[in-house]
């Protein structure tokens, strides 16, 4: 039985939703549309990018107080790693769309290396944890994918 409830599911594939349909926007609609497809997904790319930061203080604000000082990674590092996406986000947004889009997938990637190593410490059980990071694998490939592929079609495909 998977650990993680079945709306925690639905939600976390519906988030693809809008990568997967705004990367067939920036490969098939017509100028001004591809563009403004490819705005919106940096726009939402940095949006998911910032928030999967933003779990790593959720997760701290919820044992703040519980645990006893000196673990160095809720000391200090999960405070700093969750606003590190955030900004890494914010300055894609403002340089040339696709080269934002690739940091963006980059960000991803490397959020998803460090998460792997620091999951363990914000979940109940191995199972609970293994579970998700299963699921964030698949949204990973997926986000990642979209990502790098409407970049590629900006730089390569398009007139």
């Amino acid at each position: 039985m998977n650990p993680l409830p079945p709306l925690v599911i639905k939600l976390s594939y519906a988030g693809l939703i809008p990568f997967v349909v705004l990367a067939l926007v920036v490969q098939l609609a017509p100028t001004p549309l591809n563009y403004l497809g490819a705005e919106s997904l940096a726009g939402y790319g940095a949006v998911i990018t910032a928030f999967m930061g933003a779990l790593h203080w959720g997760a701290n604000l919820h044992t703040l107080g519980k645990n006893p000082p000196g673990d160095r990674w809720e000391d200090r590092n999960a405070w700093i790693w969750g606003v590190v996406p955030a900004l890494v986000a914010w300055v894609a947004l403002h340089i040339y769309i696709p080269v934002g889009l690739l940091i963006l997938a980059s960000a991803l990637i490397i959020q998803r290396n460090i998460d792997k190593e620091t999951y363990q410490y914000y979940f109940s059980s191995e199972e609970a944890c293994g579970a998700f990071m299963r699921i964030r694998n698949r949204l990973t490939i997926v986000s990642v994918s979209c990502l790098v592929w409407a970049a590629l079609v900006m730089l390569f495909l398009q007139d």
